[in-house]
């Protein structure tokens, strides 16, 4: 049963979570080892349900600010403590979601062409296709990918019974206010109204999809919110949450001496007084912006659990990509340092994890379809990731020890393309310009020091040289990107259209209006 202090825009909430910024403060969010999982994960009567929710830009260390996920998901599931992705970019990485293949297999390497975006994705075989032949009602709601703007709004690619679609602004990122639907192929304008908050009015297409939904009929829902991604825009009544929340300054914070560092981070100037008051405004406002998504995880729980699918409903809580606050003087994604490629997973699934607790191995975003295929008991065709199933039941006998990550560049993005390979110690990255890192994470957690030339690291260096060239084929493209003066506010400049931001090279895409009717939350 849902928890009542955390029912959809509930007013006790904001008291709680002023504790629990104190307590993370003191702290420090570390989490605590839980129990193993033993019981099977087949056998029941109706095949078991899917939910996906998947946040956009959030990091690792974000879930304690999210009472909703901490109640009903972390004390009711598994969370993955050591959950990456392949590629941390938003389209890449929903590409690997959506297939279970690295950046290598699926060709989708950037957000945009040639590389990358809605328009170079194969989507004839996804989870999506996988579940809907095999009887589920299926239900994309949120953003797809980008680059699937206005002009594709009446194309649904194959396997969504229920298609509710970002396609305007941003190539389809969407936005919090000012934004269009593509509903079942139907372009929708919506406005400026709290009643128009993106977050909210997805969640409630969320929730109409599993009232809607006979109950012999097995659903997958995959809801995928704008939060927490820039502009980072809060709903109306969280605008003023967090006013006790603490800077965040960790070592690595506007990191001093980046001599070891390739090029690319050496270029950045050191942040300002400016900069890191902005990023700090970026920090609180993301905070906020995921309580709405929290409202969405009670709203959706509720829908499964008054219409009798809780108990037979697996939930998938992660993120596309990571978020660096500052370290390493940045304030995105795309490189290759922790904050950027780890993100949260959490899964609920009550026959299985009836015990809450906590996962140590090395998993990654490309393991979520085979997961969910495998639960439906359907093939998934062409996967490089491997089922969750038998860590969720204790048995992680045979798992990977060791991970790939690559990148390429693409329209604002210029950080170099690299290869990059991760084990349970160290994190060995190739770029294209031949310039490498190896950090020790076991003495040097905070990525502060790159040993890739001390000879005492040469046998790993080897060691990791060889999986990394073994794993890495073909390369990632080497698409020149022009090199630019990174500053914080043309990184949000470069992922937003906020005409507020007066540094902002070149124009801004131009508000349109939809050729159809506007309409605002609950109209659906």
């Amino acid at each position: 049963m849902l928890a009542p202090m955390f029912g959809r825009k509930g007013t006790k909430r904001l008291a709680i979570l002023s504790l629990a910024v104190a307590a993370a403060a003191l702290s420090g969010i570390s989490g605590s080892p839980g129990s193993s999982h033993a019981a099977p994960h087949r056998g029941a009567a109706t095949p078991p349900n899917v939910v996906v929710i998947l946040t956009d830009d959030q990091r690792w260390d974000s879930l304690w600010a999210m009472p909703t996920v901490q109640s009903e998901l972390v004390d009711h599931g598994v969370t993955f403590q050591n959950m990456f992705v392949a590629n941390p970019n938003c389209c890449p990485s929903r590409a690997s979601i959506l297939t279970g293949q690295y950046s290598h297999s699926t060709g989708v390497y950037s957000d945009n062409p040639p590389n990358g975006g809605f328009e170079v994705f194969k989507d004839t075989s996804t989870i999506a296709t996988w579940l809907h032949d095999a009887g589920y009602r299926t239900a994309m709601i949120g953003k797809y990918l980008n680059g699937y703007q206005d002009a594709n709004a009446k194309y649904i690619p194959p396997g969504w019974d229920r298609w509710v679609a970002f396609t305007f602004p941003h190539r389809g990122l969407g936005d919090y206010y000012n934004y269009h639907l593509s509903i079942d192929g139907q372009l929708t304008d919506y406005g400026s109204d709290p009643a128009d908050y993106s977050t909210d009015v997805l969640a409630a297409f969320s929730e109409d999809f599993i009232r809607s939904t006979g109950p012999g009929q097995p659903l997958f829902l995959y809801y995928a919110p704008k939060a927490p991604h820039l502009p980072a825009t809060p709903g109306p009544q969280y605008q003023k949450a967090f006013p006790g929340l603490p800077p965040y300054r960790p070592p690595s914070y506007n990191e001093r001496d980046v001599s070891d560092k390739p090029a690319y981070v050496q270029a950045w100037p050191r942040l300002s007084s400016a900069d890191k008051a902005a990023i700090d405004k970026i920090r609180k406002d993301q905070y906020r912006t995921l309580l709405s998504v929290d409202d969405a995880v009670a709203g959706i729980l509720k829908a499964l659990s008054d219409t009798g699918r809780l108990a037979n409903t697996m939930i998938v809580f992660a993120s596309d990509n990571g978020f660096l606050w500052g370290e390493h003087r940045w304030a995105s994604k795309y490189v290759p340092y922790e904050e950027s490629i780890r993100v949260p997973l959490i899964i609920r699934y009550d026959p299985v994890t009836n015990v809450p607790g906590t996962d140590q191995h090395l998993v990654l975003n490309i393991d979520l379809a085979p997961t969910l295929a495998d639960l439906a008991a359907v093939s998934a065709p062409g996967a490089d990731g491997a089922s969750l199933m038998p860590l969720l039941s204790g048995n992680g006998s045979s798992w990977r020890t060791i991970a790939l990550f690559e990148h390429s560049p693409g329209g604002t993005d210029t950080i170099p393309s690299y290869c990059a390979v991760r084990d349970a110690r160290y994190l060995y990255v190739k770029y294209g310009t031949s310039e490498r890192e190896l950090y020790d994470l076991k003495k040097d957690p905070y990525q502060l020091q790159n040993v890739v030339t001390d000879p005492s690291y040469a046998a790993t260096v080897m060691r990791l040289k060889g999986k990394l060239n073994k794993l890495c084929q073909p390369p990632p493209p080497r698409e020149a990107g022009a090199p630019r003066q990174w500053t914080v506010a043309t990184e949000i400049c470069a992922q937003t259209d906020d005409l507020a931001v007066t540094t902002c090279s070149g124009t801004p895409e131009p508000r349109r209006t939809a050729p159809s009717t506007r309409v605002g939350r609950g109209e659906i």
